[in-house]
């Protein structure tokens, strides 16, 4: 079944537009089916790409790490998700307590990314240290606009979750497969970074996950195919999250945004097939998850596309949706 779907994978990497890709399908028994090719880098010294490389899941981070946490702290009565940040980040923006808006933030608000709190900021170009970035963070008065997707709001939840647990998110148990940090196994490289003057591997590849210790609330984690299942597996078994959380992220607002997820939409990422009770989000290095509850499947597409440059068009908001539509399509007619 898998097949089908690996086909435009395959010619993605045939085109030499993705250097390499894994993908994988599970279902909430435990059933799988893995396929990958291609390369995990190409200089400074090539390598093929195996079931074992461990890849920079980007935003992924979002989802599978810092969203359920906050569900999790929430089940357990440590927050609730229509209070402010200030709960747990009672210094924030703290020498303008009257009237920082920044203060009626709410977690609800950081993870359906409601905010007004810009997309990115190039925190990593204001120094060094971890903790003065953090305050720099949370002190500065941020610049107001339309609600947008926003690393912002997941750095934030990250540090609200450190504050309230007195821990890193790195300290949390993510599953075989998952984890912050260096990988224990080989890994995926990433891009040629400029400001560090080297290829990643190993190392995060966002610079504010990187400057900010390399365990934020947006970004750092890295996963092999089969931790990237394993999480889809047990989220769709309902092992995670109680029947509560597990509606915060299947419920979405006008924007088709859940608490933490993107829910399907007519050209979302997911592709056209999708049944509405889907959810699923991408990483910025070329990883994407997505979780279709109504048909009790999951699905994770892995690419490189970011070696050994972003600024090169690799086809991958193309790509996304084509795996997910054929996937889906096979699917469908082994059940029928």
């Amino acid at each position: 079944m898998i097949d089908a779907a690996f086909a435009p994978v395959a010619a993605a990497i045939d085109a030499g537009r993705i250097p390499g890709a894994a993908l994988g399908l599970v279902t909430a028994d435990g059933q799988s089916q893995v396929r990958i090719a291609g390369m995990a880098a190409l200089v400074p010294e090539p390598g093929p790409l195996t079931r074992e490389h461990w890849f920079d899941l980007a935003s992924l981070s979002k989802v599978i790490a810092t969203t359920t946490m906050i569900l999790k702290l929430a089940e357990q009565g440590r927050l609730d998700l229509d209070r402010p940040l200030t709960d747990a980040i009672p210094d924030l923006r703290q020498y303008d307590v009257a009237n920082a808006a920044e203060r009626r933030l709410t977690f609800r608000d950081c993870l359906m990314h409601r905010s007004f709190l810009p997309a990115v900021e190039p925190i990593y170009t204001y120094g060094d240290d971890p903790a003065r970035l953090r305050a720099f963070v949370l002190q500065r008065e941020w610049r107001h606009g339309s609600p947008v997707y926003s690393d912002i709001n997941f750095i934030l939840l990250g540090i609200a979750i450190e504050r309230l647990t007195g821990a890193s998110l790195a300290d949390w148990p993510l599953g075989e497969g998952l984890g912050f940090g260096p990988p224990p196994g080989p890994a995926v490289a990433t891009e040629h970074c400029q400001w560090r003057g080297r290829v990643l591997k190993g190392e995060v590849h966002d610079e504010n996950a990187y400057a900010l210790g390399g365990a934020p609330g947006h970004a750092g984690m890295f996963g092999t195919i089969d931790g990237v299942l394993g999480f889809a597996r047990a989220l769709l078994a309902g092992e995670l999250l109680s029947p509560a959380m597990l509606r915060e992220i299947r419920t979405a607002d006008e924007r088709h945004r859940t608490c933490g997820w993107e829910r399907a939409f007519a050209g979302w990422h997911g592709g056209s097939g999708c049944s509405a009770d889907t959810i699923g989000h991408t990483g910025f290095t070329g990883t994407g998850l997505w979780i279709d509850f109504e048909r009790g499947l999951g699905w994770t597409l892995l690419t490189n596309r970011v070696h050994p440059t972003r600024h090169f068009d690799s086809g991958i908001a193309a790509l996304r949706p084509a795996v997910g539509e054929q996937l889906v399509a096979a699917w469908d007619a082994q059940e029928r």
